[in-house]
């Protein structure tokens, strides 16, 4: 389904995507809720599942919480009785890893990279109901699913942005208000990054969040580190063969500042490391604490077998799958597959088998095993299966 309203994909992608906020009326024709209200409370209950509960009040009774009080879960049952009647917002973070439904309303958003998505946030307000004037470091997609919210935009916002003393959430200090809408059920708002905005609560509602994955300056350092640490070697130096006469010996000038500048680049010249660099961080589970354990990597006459009796197959919803493709040093086409902050490289015949896992949530058995015809690709089947990366859907 076409999510995007009276905008095409290029449209959307030239004038708005991390440049303005747009407000898509009827986004979603028709759109149900994938939980109910009691449902989603009922995840905040378990221990694997990330929630936050903020109560603008405080909590009723507590003389030391103060306004903006966050509490994190998993809560009780008798969290939410003692909760005030209004101005307090539930958050259930990455409903899409525990709900296929909510992994499946995912794909609507694959007009921007899927390796670029993610999760699904919820959220469920009463009246009042809101987290405060704030922005994200992201982009994301706000679509109203149940009852009514006031979306507020304002100003751009960077590192110097002041907020609220004392909240632990962060609270913006102070809040432009640029322009407002409220947001009917099938409404979605577009938000690029760094914009202020402020979501109330017009009764009950629910709003789900389709958030983007933008790793911060430090997270690339520290990836490329990893990539530069395993494919550098001790014959690379640094090098001065330009050296000029210099009347200051101990000084470093702009000349060795870009001598430094070389020596870093040249180690990422290929775009098969830098694929490789994004690849192995934006497939990174998101929670790798609850990711099941591996099994036993089956034959492949197992795995066939187990296959062929299949109906369909599924990737899990907590697996991430990314791909690049380049020509070496020898002229070969490769290819390589990213899953869950790993990589495999394989030859370019096992090009189809990669794109149909990378593009595609659900596989038909059959196809599967028609392109698997090497012992790379049954390979990588085999230890996709063995990470519970893919199961059928019995």
């Amino acid at each position: 389904m076409h999510v995007l309203g009276h905008l095409s994909v290029e449209e959307f992608l030239r004038d708005y995507w991390q440049k303005k906020p747009v407000l898509i009326r009827n986004a979603w024709p028709g759109f149900e809720p994938l939980l109910a209200a009691d449902e989603l409370a009922g995840l905040s209950l378990e221990q694997e599942i990330e929630s936050r509960l903020i109560i603008e009040d405080g909590i009723p009774g507590d003389q030391d919480s103060g306004p903006w009080q966050l509490k994190r879960g998993p809560f009780t049952e008798e969290d939410f009785r003692t909760l005030p009647v209004d101005k307090w917002t539930l958050l259930i973070q990455g409903v899409d890893q525990w709900i296929p439904e909510a992994a499946e309303l995912l794909d609507h958003f694959r007009f921007i990279p899927s390796w670029r998505i993610d999760d699904l946030m919820i959220s469920y307000a009463v009246d009042g109901g809101n987290v405060g004037p704030h922005y994200d470091q992201y982009d994301v997609f706000l679509l109203q699913a149940e009852g009514q919210r006031e979306w507020s935009i304002g100003q751009m916002c960077n590192e110097h942005t002041p907020f609220l003393k004392g909240p632990e959430i962060r609270v913006l200090e102070d809040f432009n208000e640029a322009d407002s809408w409220v947001l009917n059920p099938g409404d979605m708002l577009y938000l690029p990054p760094q914009l202020a905005h402020h979501g109330v609560a017009r009764g009950e509602c629910m709003t789900y969040s389709i958030g983007f994955r933008a790793p911060s300056a430090v997270e690339l350092a520290q990836a490329t580190l990893d990539e530069i640490l395993v494919s550098a070697n001790e014959d690379q130096r640094y090098q001065d063969a330009d050296l000029q006469p210099n009347s200051s010996p101990g000084k470093i000038d702009q000349a060795a500042a870009q001598r430094l500048r070389q020596t870093v680049t040249q180690i990422l010249a290929d775009d098969a490391s830098c694929q490789r660099i994004l690849g192995k961080l934006m497939t990174e589970a998101k929670y790798p604490e609850h990711q099941p354990e591996a099994s036993e990597v089956p034959s492949w006459a197992e795995l066939q077998t187990q296959l062929t009796t299949a109906n369909r197959v599924r990737k899990s919803e907590f697996a991430r799958f990314a791909y690049s493709n380049w020509e070496d040093d020898s002229g070969r086409e490769q290819c390589e597959i990213f899953y869950q902050g790993q990589s495999a490289i394989l030859p370019e015949s096992d090009l189809s088998l990669i794109e149909y896992l990378c593009n595609n949530r659900h596989y038909e058995p059959q196809q599967l095993c028609q392109l698997a015809t090497s012992d790379s690709a049954r390979a990588l089947l085999q230890q996709l299966w063995s990470e519970q990366l893919l199961y059928t859907e019995a």
